[in-house]
């Protein structure tokens, strides 16, 4: 007891701002929950796979946002944050610039993948929301977590969440429930949610132009833009792969599967956002690699024992969350190691932006992004039986995290020196 309680007070303000994440954390996981389990239930399985390739595509282009200026608006709000406002303005300079590279993904990933199957304002209405209004939401969370604001950013994340489950519940409740009406109130709830965060939540500052400032940190945002946009397109990528191969229905049953494994990953980043700011105040923090391996464990634990408790519940219940998801639990057992691999996989990624090496973390997401994309559609090709393409998932996500585990800390091990602001 006595070890427990000296471990407290060393590190009582880390502990207690866990806490404040967590708690908003476990509150955005049962609200997410409810919110999956109504889409989920909703929609006909081939439309909820078009739902979730469409959100997938949606997240993947929205870190071309300001071409990734929230980078240095971050590390502004955690190191020097009397000049959140002169970089709120740079973000929102960049945000507009980066508006015509949107459209044009926008455009293209519809012709290619979504043309045959979705209309195009429905597909323009999950772009806008996740795109705009969610990145956005995001953006405000970002700084406030930087500031050390984590209660705030955790009660954000919660209300927003909790807008687009009422949205999602009211959507349920309806007889003629599709695929169009749902983009309209995707669109709606989180067009509310941006407007909450904009208006109470983003810290009061005035804007001010220093263009001299965010020149300098021009390299820093395409770096971290690109590696966002990898880190996503290899995280995210898989649902498109799924539908051009296997179309709606195998994309939704897949899309059904990695949505619950995607639930494990949020206790994960509460303390990877954590972590980042220790490393950037301090990057000798994870020099040591008993820490290293540590750490990893702690990831890996935790993201088993979340998977293979829902995947027990469902064992017991098939039914328990809705009649579509029930058609996917006979291959949750079978998937069992993916989320700690691609927690991992993230937490590599954070590595490495926290320690200033944002040019390889682009390097190693696109090597890993490939490889991941590359095996899958090679599972895909040789059977779109669940049966068989489920268990080799675990394969799969293994190779990509042992790709990220030799490639990050090859680099980590020429040193970190450096202090990241």
């Amino acid at each position: 007891m006595r070890l427990i309680r000296d471990l407290y007070q060393r590190h009582r303000d880390v502990v207690r701002a866990y806490a404040s994440m967590t708690s908003g954390s476990a509150g955005r996981l049962v609200l997410s929950l409810v919110y999956f389990i109504s889409v989920a239930n909703s929609l006909s399985i081939g439309d909820f796979g078009l739902f979730a390739t469409a959100s997938a595509a949606g997240i993947m282009i929205s870190r071309a946002l300001a071409f990734g200026f929230m980078s240095p608006l971050y590390r502004i709000a955690t190191v020097k944050p009397r000049l959140v406002g002169t970089y709120t303005a740079g973000f929102l300079a960049a945000a507009l610039l980066s508006l015509p590279l949107i459209l044009l993904l926008c455009f293209a990933i519809y012709a290619t993948v979504f043309a045959g199957d979705m209309a195009g304002l429905a597909f323009a209405g999950f772009m806008a929301a996740e795109i705009v209004c969610w990145r956005g939401l995001e953006v405000v969370v970002i700084v406030l977590n930087g500031l050390g604001r984590f209660g705030r950013a955790a009660l954000l994340v919660i209300l927003g969440t909790g807008i687009r489950t009422l949205a999602a519940v009211a959507f349920a409740t309806l007889t003629a429930a599709s695929l169009p009406v749902w983009a309209g109130f995707y669109l709606a709830a989180n067009a509310v949610a941006l407007a909450l965060a904009v208006l109470v939540f983003y810290p009061r500052v005035r804007l001010r132009w220093r263009l001299g400032l965010y020149l300098r940190r021009w390299v820093d945002s395409i770096s971290v833009a690109g590696a966002e946009i990898l880190f996503y397109v290899q995280s995210e990528f898989d649902k498109i792969a799924v539908l051009a191969i296997g179309g709606p229905e195998v994309s939704g049953l897949y899309a059904i599967i990695m949505r619950l494994a995607d639930l494990t990953a949020l206790p994960v980043r509460s303390f990877n956002t954590l972590l980042v700011q220790r490393i950037m105040r301090s990057p000798a923090t994870i020099a040591a690699w008993r820490t290293r391996l540590a750490i990893e464990g702690a990831v890996a634990a935790v993201s088993l024992a979340a998977i293979a408790a829902m995947a027990v519940y469902l064992h017991v219940l098939p039914g328990g969350l809705g009649h579509n998801v029930a058609a996917a639990s006979p291959y949750l057992m079978l998937v069992l190691l993916v989320p700690s691999f691609r927690n991992l996989v993230e937490y590599h990624s954070e590595l490495l932006y926290a320690t200033g090496n944002t040019v390889r973390r682009v390097v190693n997401l696109a090597i890993a992004g490939v490889t991941k994309v590359s095996l899958l559609a090679l599972l895909l090709v040789l059977s779109l039986a669940p049966g068989f393409w489920a268990p080799w998932l675990n394969g799969v996500y293994a190779a990509v995290y042992a790709l990220s585990f030799a490639l990050t800390y090859r680099v980590l091990a020429r040193g970190v020196t450096q202090r990241v602001i």
